[in-house]
């Protein structure tokens, strides 16, 4: 028999995976207001992203949301990563695939002092 706890926490670790992931959405919710919340988190995301590596907005202009979106899809943000972390991943996801030239140096917020 599985306790109350675990159960929660299982239930909570689907609702988490289809928020994060764009999953279905397990027993009990609307698929149609979980896909509007999940969509409000990865736009609050895209934000958080920004703001952390404003370099990566400038250079990126109006592609930022569809390369943000199509890395999400790939790569989802779980609670194990920081939101700098992921936005700097984000960062070297985007060197790698040519969206961006590398950097010639470390950019100034991750030298340490």
């Amino acid at each position: 028999m599985t306790s109350p706890r675990k159960r929660l926490a299982g239930q909570q670790a689907e609702l988490l995976k289809a928020l994060l992931t764009g999953g279905d959405a397990p027993a009990g919710f609307d698929a149609d207001r979980l896909r509007i919340e999940a969509n409000v988190l990865r736009n609050k995301q895209r934000r958080l992203a920004a703001y952390l590596r404003p370099d990566l907005a400038e250079a990126l202009g109006d592609r930022l949301p569809a390369l943000f979106r199509e890395y999400m899809a790939s790569h989802p943000k779980t609670d194990a990563i920081r939101a700098r972390a992921y936005a700097d991943a984000f960062g070297t996801w985007l060197v790698e695939r040519g969206e961006i030239p590398k950097p010639k140096r470390k950019p100034w917020w991750s030298r340490r002092v």
